[in-house]
């Protein structure tokens, strides 16, 4: 008991004297726990934490009552256990890296989306995605965030327009020449149609998932692009975000996620704090 007091005391007393540096220090890696607890929710390893969990305990708990030989063969079976969970999560590792080398590193800096161009984006969409569920044409619509999609926008046509229904019906059309690609729709403007995406690598996928299906999960996994799949033999509308997949959604439902991910108030307040926060380091005139 006093050796949890004195714990207490001196992380008191390290608060007290905590420099800036310090804190930006412990907000980092706060956000880093916070991260890597959301890494396992999404990618259902919660089992494993668990073990993980309870494996350095008994560790710590053999070093507390010198219990020596429980000690040294969990101590070497963590030694292993770390390479092996790399290994382990290679795929998930691989797609954090690949998200940090495509993310925007100046997007705090860059000024706000025009709100009024998505959300007229978002109801095209919906337009668009209603008509075609009920002619049974197949969509993939994906909506480019902070991780930019240059590569799968490379593979396409760059179309650089205003996002309407009637356009997303016309490329969709089965016997148009992009309607076998993706859509890529940045900043709310329609970027580039017949883009190849990445497949997803998930064994546990349902087999009734067709190539649209896996491409839009595909690049959810690999950014974070919220993707809009029309099923062309069923017509049900589906969402996929952070390689997890929405399916037989109702055209309202479809267009509240759309809205919820792409629109949410946070990041329309984002170029109010920019300005703020700028304006802080801002030389103040005399006189």
């Amino acid at each position: 008991m006093q050796e949890l007091k004195d714990s207490l005391n001196r992380s008191i007393q390290y608060l007290l004297y905590a420099r800036m540096p310090d804190v930006i220090d412990i907000l980092i890696v706060a956000f880093l726990i916070y991260k890597l607890i959301s890494l396992i929710r999404k990618t259902h390893a919660n089992r494993i934490a668990v073990g993980i969990g309870i494996v350095i305990s008994v560790l710590w708990i053999s070093d507390r009552l010198n219990l020596t030989v429980i000690y040294f063969l969990l101590n070497k079976a963590v030694e292993v256990g770390l390479l092996a969970l790399v290994i382990l999560f290679q795929p998930e590792l691989r797609r954090a890296l690949e998200r940090v080398g495509s993310g925007n590193i100046l997007f705090f800096l860059r000024g706000n989306v025009d709100a009024q161009t998505v959300d007229m984006a978002i109801t095209q969409t919906v337009l668009a995605c209603r008509a075609m569920s009920k002619s049974k044409t197949g969509a993939l619509i994906v909506f480019e965030r902070v991780n930019k999609l240059d590569n799968q926008r490379n593979t396409g046509t760059i179309i650089n327009s205003d996002t309407t229904a009637e356009l997303l019906k016309n490329i969709f059309f089965d016997k148009a020449p992009l309607h076998d690609g993706a859509v890529i729709i940045s900043e709310g403007k329609l970027s580039a149609a017949g883009c190849m995406l990445p497949m997803s690598d998930n064994p546990n996928l349902s087999r009734d998932l067709g190539m649209r299906h896996r491409a839009g999960i595909g690049v959810s996994e690999h950014s974070d692009a919220v993707a809009a799949i029309v099923s062309e033999e069923s017509g049900a509308i589906s969402v996929a975000v952070d390689g997890m997949l929405k399916r037989h959604l109702s055209p309202e439902t479809f267009e509240k996620i759309l809205r919820n991910e792409l629109t949410n108030e946070q990041a329309a307040d984002t170029g109010s704090r920019q300005k703020k926060f700028l304006g802080r380091f801002r030389v103040k005139k005399n006189g």
